[in-house]
């Protein structure tokens, strides 16, 4: 869906809203170093409309143009340089991937390359980072990126970033990375595919225990050295569906959690008594015990935008139903006139970045800083 908040100057093709919301993900990325704008816009100029395969040719190219930049400036020894340009590269191969189906043998290419620029960005940092793999579940594990904070191999505190199924992990590396490393926090960036290619997601979507990922990885972390265990937050980037949440009433290691908070059980759970005529809600089924309605110890921050898919007033009025005298559930709502008011506040992730991270910093601590 088009983000409706957006000026129509960010609408690519009207006709197409999956190409047009990859279009503004890749402006907004630029924010962050995903992208330059005047690379979007040239490449704008260059798709012809209706064409898919315009699309994957020409983002893939200018992947492979950043990918070889980066390239010459680390055998050079530039490494930001480098650096910088394999994070473009590595989101450009991820746009090229987008409008292909699953079993298209490119979107595996793209992928793959998309995954070996992250590797090499990886390497390229200092500290450098790491690629891990976690036991799940049987015959499939999760794997990630661990990022050590500035300050090394001291314990740090650990944010863990998650995307909802489908949702693959690197572009956490230019989104996410540079608000945890400014504020001295080591940082774990997952996805549920593990190794496995994009229609591994129905295999997914069938599954009704996906929160039972997150204690796996907690049990990861409390192994490492260089984990300040005390203090391990996550964060499930996206908002669409409440696994995160769940997992949160399981696992009492967690000491803060960005999240839906639970508010898509719960709004489930209100439409359909409302539709039902039915006095007593807690009668309506739900797949598990939404957080929000159940006892949790761990802080929940939640945010929204007052654009996108559940509108804030009825947000406002599920949370403050649902809280049973807990403090610790706080709800942002980002408005039309701050930004990040779109959904999953695709319009300004920056923003809504910094307020979480913020959040986390005084939650979580922030450990000695080198940047």
């Amino acid at each position: 869906m088009i983000p409706a908040c957006l000026s129509d100057d960010w609408i690519l093709c009207p006709e197409r809203e999956d190409i047009s919301a990859e279009f503004t993900r890749l402006l907004t990325a630029a924010q962050e170093g995903g992208a330059t704008i005047a690379e979007c816009l040239m490449i704008a100029r260059q798709l012809k409309r209706g064409d898919d395969r315009s699309w994957h040719r020409e983002w893939k190219r200018l992947a492979q143009a950043n990918r070889q930049r980066a390239e010459a400036a680390f055998a050079e020894g530039h490494m930001a340089s480098a650096q910088r340009n394999w994070l473009r590269a590595m989101n450009y191969y991820s746009a090229a991937a987008m409008p292909l189906e699953q079993d298209d043998e490119r979107r595996w290419v793209a992928v793959l390359a998309m995954q070996e620029c992250a590797r090499r960005y990886l390497s390229a940092r200092s500290p450098a980072g790491e690629v891990v793999t976690i036991p799940w579940l049987d015959g499939h594990a999760l794997q990630g990126y661990f990022l050590p904070a500035p300050s090394g191999s001291a314990r740090a505190p650990t944010v863990i970033c998650i995307g909802e199924p489908g949702h693959r992990k690197e572009e956490f590396l230019f989104k996410l990375v540079p608000h945890a490393r400014e504020r001295g926090f080591s940082l774990l960036a997952l996805d549920l595919f593990g190794d496995q290619r994009d229609d591994f997601i129905d295999a997914l979507l069938r599954r009704r225990d996906l929160e039972s990922a997150i204690p796996c990885v907690m049990d990861y972390l409390e192994m490492r050295s260089d984990v300040d265990f005390a203090r391990v937050g996550i964060i499930a980037d996206g908002w669409g569906s409440s696994f995160v949440a769940r997992a949160v009433l399981q696992e009492p290691r967690l000491a803060a959690a960005v999240c839906d908070g639970g508010l898509w059980d719960l709004h489930e759970r209100a439409f359909f008594a409302s539709r039902f005529a039915l006095s007593d809600v807690s009668i309506v089924p739900v797949p598990h015990a939404p957080l929000m309605a159940s006892s949790a110890d761990c802080p929940v921050l939640i945010t929204l935008g007052e654009d996108g898919w559940l509108k804030a007033d009825r947000a406002r009025q599920i949370v403050q139903s649902s809280r049973l005298g807990s403090s610790d559930v706080m709800l942002k709502v980002f408005t039309a006139a701050e930004t990040g008011a779109a959904q999953a506040h695709a319009d300004n992730p920056s923003l809504a970045n910094e307020y979480i991270f913020d959040w986390l910093e005084s939650r979580l601590g922030a450990a000695a800083r080198r940047i």
